[in-house]
């Protein structure tokens, strides 16, 4: 697993009250011109999903059993 795949998966173990916190600590690290800028990853990742939905592969968010 990726650091960046384990970071993903301890943020739902941090208590909410303490997310401000990890938020600004996060923010430090982001390029002042993080808003204009997409990761390949996430490039390939949205043609992907937009590809899905093209196929009507997609299910709305409300038909998700989330129990």
């Amino acid at each position: 697993m990726t650091i960046k795949a384990q970071i993903v998966e301890m943020i739902d173990f941090i208590p909410d009250r303490e997310l401000p916190i990890l938020l600004e600590v996060v923010r430090r690290f982001l390029p002042k011109d993080a808003d204009d800028f997409v990761a390949e990853d996430d490039r390939e990742a949205h043609r992907l999903a937009m590809q899905e939905y093209d196929r009507g592969e997609t299910i709305s968010h409300d038909e998700i059993p989330w129990e």
